[in-house]
């Protein structure tokens, strides 16, 4: 092996009793260099992540060998593989937030893996953790080691986890879709954060991405995998050049993206006027006067960076934020703010939500036709028979196998999760739906299934989008008209292209 390989895995396999999931699967990572892994959900690249981690879950086994610098060959699954974790091999997972422990502080939980993974007493493990915060350029150190996650921002809680990840001295970082919940800003900030710290520290990152654009731009090479076999690899500008294999190029047309068919819109459904949105203790309102109104038939996207106040106006609409509301916000003529809980009640039913992760906000003891069935159920809609047959009705119409309604959350698709949620959301019959960040967490291939599908339910069924995003791709594809808000107010709105052009421009 030559010298600066900071790991090999070779013959890596993973199989749930006698069948195999994923692999064979070889891999090497030099030291200082990217090797992203892509591929759509289901494709076997968190299960590569799990196995080099010594993580997989109960029923599941792997097999192979790895080879950490010049050391012997360990076989996955041993004593030994287990050592490496923390130490040589480290892990900066995909959700910050819940990565995080929410009750202590991010200093106390850096100290402690210092403490653990390098053996190091109270004063040195306090001031490495302060000289990891610098080097992750981090602002006022010593402030952010004493705060909770939930008081840092998205990007600051993301290089929390970098330094977590980093207290172990590790030689191999395992990036697992590290940029997928942060804005465009953040998302280039973050991976521009690796590479320096590949340069600087000759660590070699694993970057689990489903984001082609940022992998062109920081991983030399990349390996594509397809329901758990690897079917391209190579150079990353040659692959994406001249893709070989039918899939990968699948993978490329699938994140070029449609711009939206024109649909004429209908009459004015919902109306904000002058809306403040503000926090107790804030030291200022997360949003101030904003003014938008949204037409039947059309999708207006609500566009910003983390923080700028784009998701609490979504709660504010739908009441999820109880106090510190001010403005009017009217749907259909009726006012959602001055309505009582029976009027809430009825007004929410014309309202369907669709959130970020599917996973989260599905039930996982709920099969899948209970759960696109639980709102018709809360709102006392029909009866057991007619529920039935909406479900019945609902799958097909958001591109679901009626067979998948016994299933359980976990035996779906990231793809086929979401298109549950959004059949859920349509249950009611809903006139305005709602979607906060509904696509970032997909893969190239489900992001434009599930955009396609909202463009022609918007179209056919006269739906009113409030499209929640960062993606302004997503946005281009979907909305004929964009709202930009920057910390907490409204600077900019109109036709989506012009807006974009412009905002792309002053960034």
């Amino acid at each position: 092996m030559a010298t600066d390989d900071a790991l090999r895995l070779t013959g890596l396999e993973v199989h749930a009793g006698e069948r195999r999931l994923l692999g064979p699967l070889d891999l090497v990572l030099p030291a200082g260099e990217c090797l992203a892994l892509v591929g759509e959900s289901g494709s076997g690249k968190s299960l590569t992540v799990a196995a080099l981690l010594g993580l997989l879950p109960p029923g599941l086994a792997a097999r192979g060998r790895l080879r950490v610098g010049q050391g012997a060959d360990i076989v996955l699954g041993s004593r030994e593989h287990a050592a490496l974790r923390g130490r040589h091999i480290a892990w900066v997972p995909q959700d910050a937030q819940a990565s995080l422990h929410p009750l202590r502080t991010v200093g106390a939980q850096l100290r402690e893996s210092l403490r653990v993974q390098r053996g190091l007493g109270r004063d040195d493990a306090r001031r490495e953790a302060h000289a990891l915060f610098e080097r992750l350029q981090l602002p006022e150190p010593g402030t952010l080691l004493e705060r909770h996650p939930h008081q840092l921002s998205g990007g600051q809680r993301q290089r929390a986890l970098i330094a977590l990840a980093l207290a172990g001295a590790p030689r191999v970082l395992l990036a697992d879709e590290p940029t997928s919940a942060l804005d465009p800003r953040l998302a280039r900030e973050s991976l521009a954060l690796f590479d320096q710290l590949r340069r600087e520290l000759g660590l070699a990152v694993l970057l689990v991405s489903h984001d082609l654009p940022l992998v062109a731009a920081h991983a030399r090479r990349l390996a594509i995998l397809q329901r758990g076999e690897l079917v391209e690899t190579g150079d990353t500008a040659a692959v994406f050049a001249a893709p070989a294999h039918a899939y990968t190029r699948e993978l490329l047309a699938a994140d070029r993206l449609p711009a939206p068919e024109p649909s004429p819109p209908g009459p004015v459904l919902l109306q904000l006027e002058t809306v403040a949105v503000a926090y107790p203790g804030a030291s200022r309102p997360a949003v101030q006067d904003i003014t938008l109104d949204l037409r039947r038939g059309e999708c207006l996207a609500l566009v910003g960076e983390s923080g700028s106040g784009k998701s609490s106006l979504g709660r504010a609409l739908l009441r999820l934020v109880r106090h510190g509301v001010a403005g009017r916000i009217c749907f259909d003529g009726q006012d959602l703010l001055g309505a009582d809980r029976a009027g809430l009640r009825a007004l929410r039913r014309r309202i369907g939500v669709v959130f970020q992760d599917p996973y989260a906000s599905l039930d996982p003891r709920m099969r899948v036709h209970e759960l696109v069935a639980e709102p018709l159920r809360i709102h006392g809609l029909g009866d057991a028979a007619a529920r039935a047959a909406r479900v019945a009705e609902l799958l097909p119409a958001v591109g679901l196998d009626p067979a998948l309604a016994s299933r359980w959350p976990h035996q779906l698709s990231g793809g086929q999760r979401q298109r549950v949620a959004i059949a859920r959301a349509l249950a009611t019959r809903p006139e305005l739906l709602v979607c906060d960040e509904a696509v970032s967490a997909l893969d190239a291939q489900h992001r434009a299934g599930i955009l396609a599908l909202l463009g022609r339910l918007k179209r056919e069924q006269g739906l009113a989008l409030l499209f929640i995003t960062h993606d302004f791709a997503a946005a281009r594809a979907l909305a004929e008209r964009c709202a930009v808000l920057d910390q907490g107010r409204l600077v900019a709105a109109g036709p989506t292209p012009e807006v974009l052009a412009s905002t792309v421009r002053a960034g």
